[in-house]
């Protein structure tokens, strides 16, 4: 499957801060994964520490809740946050919560 990338509006639990950007659909995360650089712009608190198994071994992150908006569909959702990417990821539980999944034939996402 080709990468999906979609617009997202993302943002601190209480909305008083929200960027629209860019994302990355990741078919193989759980969660979503936010760059601490924009967590820490959207003012995301720390509500405690994760092991997480990745691609490059298990590593801490630290968890959080954020706004996330996707095509009209809007929702505080747990993420996680990590010092290591910098890109958002959006992980399949985000989807799920939302009510979208990826379409296999276009690439894009859908309702459910």
């Amino acid at each position: 499957m080709r990468h999906v990338r979609i617009n997202v509006k993302i943002g601190s639990e209480d909305g008083s801060k929200i960027i629209e950007t860019k994302a990355l659909v990741d078919t193989g995360a759980t969660l979503t994964v936010i760059p601490k650089e924009i967590a820490r712009e959207l003012g995301l608190r720390a509500t405690g520490r994760s092991r997480v198994e990745t691609g490059a071994g298990v590593i801490k992150m630290e968890r959080s809740r954020a706004y996330i908006e996707i095509m009209g569909k809007k929702e505080i959702i747990p993420v996680l946050i990590s010092d290591i990417i910098d890109k958002i990821l959006i992980g399949m539980t985000t989807l799920e919560i939302l009510g979208l999944e990826i379409d296999p034939a276009t690439g894009t996402l859908r309702e459910k």
